[in-house]
């Protein structure tokens, strides 16, 4: 089935495929904004999360699915579904929801592939429907006015770009040491799982496809190697504990003592007290020790870019800084420089040798704080597209976000090769 792109003249209806933490999310948007949508399905094979999401939003028994291929066998339930299982399993949800004609929200990274992704782009566009893709940070407040700026002239020419995101030791342990995203095989590398919206962030701001790439990156510290002398293989039996500055104990159970049970504690267990999830980390992955998991994905990495027209750019990720940082970026042009920092954004003009500040209101920057309003954009956008019957509201369409999917598989080949490596420039996705 081809869709059309017919103004949808009431609340887009959307079936939620994963009810996790980005599923979640997503839903509690939809919620908050009646007047533009409404949760009518939700598809999860783990009982409490599909029970969960389903009383919230008030979903009928027959429109809770265990899997997604049950919601396919259903026919097209919903005007749009979000696509927010695990990064292995996009694809095959995605090519049989748009050929029903769905509209789709997929999260990032679309695949954890390059053949993934493509099979993905190619089917959303022979069936003709709306897709955004979660690049979230290309929707945040803090970006629109930074883009603004760059593309006002007003630093003149952009030449370079140096971007740092500060990922935070204990969200590194938490996400990509001990948790879901912790080995390649199972979900992805790192600059993908958690850095491929830099790299796409970088495309957009400069405003032209990246053409070059090299990368150094390793797992420098999570590693058996650095296991301090008494570890054990779970904190709470641990002598040297204490003296852990990955400690679980100190994470996890240091949240719920300060009244913290959001992310990303409910993501151990559902009883969210001491005890419960003291019993989580007896029991469960999050309270294994860091030096003795079996990770695999870097813990630091670094990418030089080369755009086309020449900008040159550097991104560096790494898990080594304080919790909550916004990612840091300074733009140096023919005219001037910014400075930003996720809230605040310096302008230096280099004719009169004046600094002018611009401050973006905190929306925060972590996954549980909405990505700076970054979450709440890509839904705002989406649902106005298909409102409107205008793809021009989605700022992270198909195409482009292949294209810089592609940068960073090209990223990866080069850290891997010690190689600077071309990237490809799809004008489809079978190119």
């Amino acid at each position: 089935m081809r869709a059309d792109h017919a103004p949808i003249d009431r609340p887009v209806t959307f079936a939620i495929l994963g009810a996790g933490n980005r599923g979640t999310v997503y839903a509690d948007w939809i919620a908050a904004h009646p007047e533009r949508g409404k949760v009518v399905a939700v598809a999860e094979p783990r009982d409490h999360h599909r029970t969960t999401l389903a009383r919230r939003h008030g979903i009928p028994a027959e429109r809770c699915f265990s899997s997604w291929q049950e919601l396919v066998a259903a026919g097209r339930v919903a005007d749009a579904a979000i696509i927010a299982t695990q990064d292995a399993e996009h694809v095959a949800p995605a090519v049989a929801l748009a050929e029903l004609g769905y509209h789709l929200v997929v999260e990032k990274p679309m695949a954890p592939d390059e053949q993934g992704c493509r099979t993905l782009v190619h089917a959303v566009e022979k069936a003709g429907v709306m897709v955004a893709v979660c690049h979230v940070m290309r929707y945040t407040p803090y970006t629109r006015l930074l883009k603004e700026i760059v593309d006002s002239g007003r630093i003149g020419t952009v030449v370079s770009v140096q971007h740092l995101e500060p990922v935070g030791y204990w969200h590194q342990a938490h996400s990509y040491v001990r948790g879901n995203w912790r080995r390649e095989d199972e979900s992805s590398p790192m600059l993908l799982a958690k850095s491929c919206h830099d790299i796409d962030w970088l495309r957009y701001v400069v405003g032209a496809p990246i053409e070059r790439v090299s990368s150094f990156g390793s797992l420098l510290h999570f590693t058996r190697e650095n296991e301090p002398e008494g570890a054990a293989d779970r904190c709470l039996d641990c002598a040297v504990e204490p003296s852990c500055a990955y400690s679980a104990k100190k994470i996890y159970l240091g949240m719920i003592e300060r009244g913290h049970t959001g992310w990303p504690v409910h993501v151990l267990t559902h009883d969210l007290t001491v005890e419960g999830v003291t019993r989580a980390l007896r029991e469960g992955p999050y309270g294994r020790c860091v030096y003795r998991c079996d990770n695999d994905v870097v813990d630091h990495q670094v990418v030089a870019l080369e755009f086309a027209g020449g900008v040159t750019a550097t991104f560096t990720m790494t898990a080594f800084t304080e919790p909550g940082l916004h990612r840091r970026t300074q733009i140096f042009g023919t005219k001037g420089s910014i400075d930003g920092d996720g809230v605040n954004i310096r302008v230096y003009d280099f004719l009169t040798d004046q600094t002018e500040e611009h401050v973006v209101p905190s929306l925060g920057a972590d996954a549980g704080s909405g990505h700076g309003g970054g979450d709440a954009g890509v839904m705002d956008a989406f649902t106005r597209a298909l409102q409107s019957g205008d793809p021009s509201h989605i700022k992270s369409g198909p195409l482009e976000s292949l294209e810089t999917h592609l940068a960073v598989f090209a990223a990866e080949r080069a850290r891997h090769a010690g190689t600077v490596e071309k990237v490809g420039q799809p004008a489809t996705a079978l190119a």
